[in-house]
């Protein structure tokens, strides 16, 4: 049989939100590894290697986006699974890492699961209604991306409302103390609140 990359959605919740047809996957693997940069589970890493008995390594933006090889080339040999909160084709990112693999003749399946696209219903405000979802990321000295607000004026307009996904920085590396020090430091983690985002608005 030929080795497959399974990309596993795991839900919202903890390390028993993954479904039936994901748990079976994951325990067909001999490596998982764990996308914690776009979202975060409500379990750690060591509950999660508990529950479904296969190491993992938590991979990082670098490892995802600047050396995905390292994730997929062992599924030419054996299954390799990466974990990923939410559903697997929520995120840009994953997509590419689906992509890459295949162009390497690498199988790749995909087991969906519950994302905040659909959950956001729960807020009571109907699916339907909805218009773009925009990022909201945290600003830096030098970079002020704008294109949300046209994305939610436009929605308004419309009459239609607006999901807006707040930053998050986890495993974020101090490029200052790596230019002055020569050390790999990361940044403590960081979670766009309510309150931040709406100061963006403000004047």
């Amino acid at each position: 049989n030929k080795m497959v990359l399974f990309i596993v959605g795991l839900g919202l919740g903890d390390e028993k939100d993954i479904t039936v047809r994901g748990l079976e996957c994951v325990r067909s693997c001999s490596s998982l590894f764990l996308e914690y940069y776009t979202s975060v589970l409500g379990a750690d890493k060591n509950r999660l290697e508990d529950f479904y008995g296969i190491p993992i390594t938590v991979a990082d933006r670098n490892l995802v986006e600047l050396n995905a090889e390292s994730i997929y080339k062992n599924a030419k040999t054996t299954n390799v699974g990466f974990l990923v909160v939410g559903d697997p084709l929520c995120a840009t990112t994953h997509v590419d890492l689906m992509l890459r693999a295949r162009n390497e003749g690498i199988k790749v399946e995909i087991i969906h699961n519950t994302s905040v696209m659909g959950a956001v219903a729960s807020c009571g405000l109907q699916l339907y209604q909805y218009g773009y979802t925009v990022s909201i990321p945290f600003f830096e000295e030098n970079w002020k991306p704008s294109s949300f607000y046209d994305r939610i004026k436009y929605n308004k307009e419309g009459g239609m409302h607006t999901l807006c996904l707040l930053d998050i920085k986890v495993s974020e590396p101090d490029y200052e103390t790596m230019q002055r020090y020569g050390k790999v430091r990361l940044l403590p983690p960081r979670f766009m609140n309510v309150t931040n985002c709406l100061g963006l608005f403000m004047p």
